[in-house]
């Protein structure tokens, strides 16, 4: 990932983090719109400790209290009723479903649940239900109302978040309301109980940079930082702003984006899964180069001539003949035409890796013997073909 990137990413989070627009939506809407690879869940994740870090620094004094006064709460029985106190359970409370459901689901987060398709749905239904529950529900609770089943209750909305979409404010916000919170008290509880559960999801991704992730670490600080700076001006301006008006602008966002997505993704002008596959690190790179100096040790029995090059007639593209399949000149990847995507290839076995279900898979598999991509001589009615068809079935080739 660039600098530009990272810039730009970061300055999305920050705008959209603290919105009911959802900030990981946004990450991976607009980087399929400028055509960059998924930044992936590991920099989401961490670029949102940034914002968190200028909820940190807006809500120090509520903070403090909280922190401060719940410690010594453990100690002295007549500060457990302080509402300081209290708070202090309820983030923790609160704080327990994201954590559980959050491992539960990991591979779901960093895969399934980033198509496009599933992501423009999520910002149009709970938009609308954003909208419905602002405008209807009676809005009298404040802050000092809560208890251990209301804290339970943004708890469980907060879980909403782990699908990119949804928006991780936009959810707590909409139970609040619904609970009858005023629309400032519910986003305020919304953003302390958010603190915890970003905090740990980040330091918990944190292994995740500079492996096979996209982002490397320059990137991911640089996103962060930005982050954090534009994340405090957005806070501040969001209390102001939902404290004399209603979250129906949002919606309208929030439902015009949702459509623009799906028209796109419909009119094919838009991959759904486009950009889930990153490109390879650099250090990714260094490997294969090094790999590819080094002489194959299962071949040199009986050294075979290198095939001559070839093209795939479809698009024109040449085909890589150690693994099958043609490689798209503008990105750089393999490109599985089963699939209908860019794949990456596994470094220790040298097979294409499944975006979808992260699996890797022999592509020439689901051809017949002979017959692979730019390869001439193999009519599909000859008898390698069926035989190879059969081990298919049996073998069981992950679909995309």
């Amino acid at each position: 990932m660039s600098l530009i990137e990272a810039i730009v990413l970061g300055l999305i989070q920050g705008l959209t983090e603290f919105l009911p627009i959802s900030s990981s939506g946004h990450l991976r809407v607009f980087s399929a719109f400028f055509g960059w690879p998924d930044p992936g869940a590991a920099f989401t994740a961490v670029s949102q400790i940034g914002t968190e870090l200028a909820v940190l620094v807006y809500f120090r004094k509520r903070i403090w209290a909280i922190l401060s006064t719940w410690t010594r709460s453990l100690f002295k029985s007549e500060l457990r009723r302080d509402v300081h106190a209290r708070l202090g359970w309820y983030v923790i409370l609160g704080t327990i479903p994201i954590g559980v459901l959050g491992l539960l689901f990991e591979e779901q987060i960093d895969t399934v649940f980033r198509d496009l398709r599933i992501i423009a749905l999520t910002l149009i239904i709970f938009g609308v239900l954003l909208g419905v529950v602002d405008k209807y529900s009676r809005k009298h609770r404040v802050i000092g109302d809560l208890t251990v089943q209301r804290g339970l209750v943004f708890g469980f909305f907060q879980c909403l978040a782990l699908i990119p979409g949804v928006s991780r404010s936009g959810g707590t916000v909409t139970g609040g309301m619904l609970m009858g919170f005023k629309r400032s008290d519910a986003a305020e509880f919304s953003f302390l109980l958010a603190m915890p559960a970003v905090f740990a999801s980040g330091l918990y991704k944190l292994t995740d940079i500079g492996g096979d992730e996209y982002a490397g670490w320059g990137a991911t600080i640089t996103g962060t930082v930005v982050a954090a700076v534009v994340g405090y001006i957005c806070v501040a301006w969001l209390m102001k702003f939902i404290s004399t008006h209603s979250f129906m602008p949002f919606v309208y966002y929030r439902v015009a984006l949702g459509i623009l997505i799906l028209t796109l993704v419909s009119f094919g002008l838009l991959d759904p899964a486009g950009g889930a596959e990153h490109k390879p690190a650099q250090s990714e790179i260094s490997a294969d180069e090094e790999k590819k100096d080094e002489p194959a040790p299962e071949k040199s029995e009986e050294p075979e001539p290198s095939p001559s090059p070839s093209t795939d007639p479809a698009t024109g593209w040449d085909i890589d003949p150690e693994v099958g399949l043609p490689v798209n000149p503008e990105t750089g990847l393999h490109h599985d035409p089963e699939l209908g995507m860019d794949v990456n290839i596994d470094q220790q076995s040298g097979l294409p890796v499944n975006p979808l279900t992260g699996q890797t898979y022999d592509p020439r598999e689901t051809q017949g013997e002979g017959a692979q991509p730019g390869q001439e001589g193999a009519a599909p009615g000859q008898e390698g073909a069926g035989q190879q068809g059969t081990g298919q079935q049996e073998q069981g080739v992950p679909a995309g």
